[in-house]
C-alpha cells in the first residue's frame, strides 16, 4: 500500500543523483529496504536518525523514514521526498506521524514494494525527458521499413544524439545483420523475455552491442520469436527513461508485444511503395496500427505506378505526409565493403533521415 500525502520528490541539487537515505533501527525492515535498493540499481546511505551533517538530510534524492524513525526526525527541516515505511496496514496513527514529519508518501511493505523499487530507481537514474520514440513499419512486405529504422538510428547517431535501435520483428532477419554486427558482443531479446516490473535504464544500454555509435536490441539466431508484451513493456520503457531518440523497427502483424511496442511510441511511420496493392495493404495494417497509435504517417517510397505520387498516396490512405524516402541502390553490409543505410551522411536517404529528426524534435519541444 502507499498513498500520497502532499508532493512529489525534487531533483537533486545540481543535476546530481545518489540512492537514497535510509532511517531506521528496526533490522528487518532494514533488510528489506536494502533488498529494494539493490533490486532498483542504488546504494543507499543508512543511518538511525537525522545525519549529523545536514548536508546528507537536504541533498539525499529520496529519504527512507521506517516507522520506527519517525519520533527520531520530527525536529529535521521540513524538505520533498520523504516517504514514511512500515508494515502495520491496521494502523490508524501512521498518518498523523506521516504529517508531523512532513512526509509525501506513507508506504506498507510487502504491498508497496515495486512502488518503492520504481521511485529509488527514478532518483538513482534521474527522471529527464523521455526519448523521443519512433517507430518504422512496412505497409508491406519488402517496403523498406528496416532501412529506413537503420538509417533513421545512424543518422541520430551522428547528430550526436543519445540512440537506441530496437528490432521488434522477430521474422525480419535481424538489424544487427544489416548494420554488420551479427557477431558484436551484447545481450539480444531472448535475454529479456523474463522481464518484468521495471528494467534498469542504465543496465540496458550497457548490456546491448554498440554499433555506428548507437546500441542495438535485436534478435539472436535462436528459436525464440516472440517476446512477452509485459517484457516489452519493460525493455521499452527502460529505452525511452535514458532520453536521445528510440527507433523501433516493428513487424506489420500487431499482436500482444507490438501493440505494447506502438502504446510507446510518439511518431510512427508507415513505409508504402508507390504502386496501388501497396497501398491496399498499407491500409489494414494502418487501420490496426492506428487503434494503438496517434500519431502515424506515412512515408512513401518509388517508384511511383501512374497516377499516383506520395502526395496521391498519403491522401488514399488518409495520413499525413512524412515525405518521400529516396531509394539508395547496392546498400549491403559493412561486412561487404559498404556502409549501413544512412551511415555515409551524404546521400539523399540521410538527408531524408536529417530532415525528419529536425522537424520531430522541433515538434516535441527537444531541440
Amino acid at each position: 500500500m502507499a498513498g500520497t500525502v502532499t508532493h512529489d520528490p525534487p531533483s537533486a541539487a545540481g543535476g546530481r543523483r545518489g540512492g537514497p537515505l535510509i532511517v531506521t533501527e528496526d533490522t528487518e525492515l532494514l533488510d528489506d529496504l536494502l533488498r529494494l535498493c539493490a533490486a532498483a540499481g542504488a546504494t543507499p546511505e543508512v543511518h538511525h536518525s537525522v545525519p549529523d551533517r545536514g548536508e546528507g538530510w537536504e541533498a539525499a534524492p529520496l529519504v527512507l523514514i521506517g516507522d520506527d524513525a519517525a519520533r527520531r526526525v520530527r525536529a529535521a527541516a521540513r524538505r520533498r521526498g520523504v516517504v514514511l515505511v512500515g508494515r502495520d496496514q491496521d494502523d490508524p496513527g501512521v498518518w498523523k506521524r506521516a504529517v508531523q514529519i512532513g512526509a509525501d508518501h506513507v508506504l506498507m511493505l510487502p504491498d508497496g514494494e515495486q512502488w518503492l523499487v520504481d521511485r529509488i530507481a527514478d532518483v538513482a537514474e534521474g527522471v529527464g525527458r523521455p526519448a523521443l520514440t519512433v517507430g518504422v513499419i512496412g505497409g508491406r512486405g519488402g517496403a523498406g521499413a528496416s532501412t529506413l529504422a537503420c538509417a533513421l538510428a545512424v543518422t541520430s547517431a551522428r547528430e550526436g544524439l543519445r540512440t537506441l535501435l530496437v528490432d521488434a520483428d522477430p521474422l525480419g532477419g535481424g538489424l544487427d545483420v544489416l548494420l554488420g554486427g551479427e557477431t558484436a558482443e551484447g545481450l539480444r531479446w531472448p535475454a529479456f523475455a523474463a522481464s518484468r516490473g521495471r528494467v534498469g535504464s542504465g543496465a540496458l544500454e550497457e548490456s546491448l552491442p554498440q554499433l555506428h555509435s548507437l546500441r542495438v536490441l535485436s534478435w539472436d539466431r535462436g528459436d525464440c520469436v516472440a517476446i512477452p508484451p509485459q517484457a516489452v513493456r519493460a525493455v521499452l520503457a527502460a529505452a525511452r527513461r535514458r532520453g536521445g531518440t528510440v527507433v523501433v523497427d516493428l513487424p506489420r502483424r500487431i499482436d500482444d508485444g507490438t501493440a505494447e511496442a506502438l502504446a510507446q511510441l510518439d511518431i510512427g511511420l508507415l513505409v508504402v511503395p508507390g504502386e496501388l496493392r501497396a497501398v491496399a495493404a498499407a491500409g489494414r495494417v494502418a487501420s490496426a496500427a492506428g487503434m494503438v497509435l496517434r500519431d502515424l504517417r506515412v512515408a512513401v517510397r518509388g517508384p511511383y505506378a501512374p497516377g499516383l505520387d506520395d502526395r496521391e498516396v498519403a491522401r488514399l490512405l488518409g495520413l499525413p505526409l512524412a515525405g518521400e524516402v529516396p531509394v539508395e541502390a547496392g546498400l549491403l553490409r559493412p561486412a561487404e565493403g559498404r556502409t549501413p543505410p544512412g551511415a555515409g551522411g551524404r546521400g539523399p536517404l540521410a538527408r531524408f533521415c536529417k530532415e525528419f529528426w529536425e522537424r520531430a524534435l522541433v515538434e516535441a519541444g527537444a531541440a
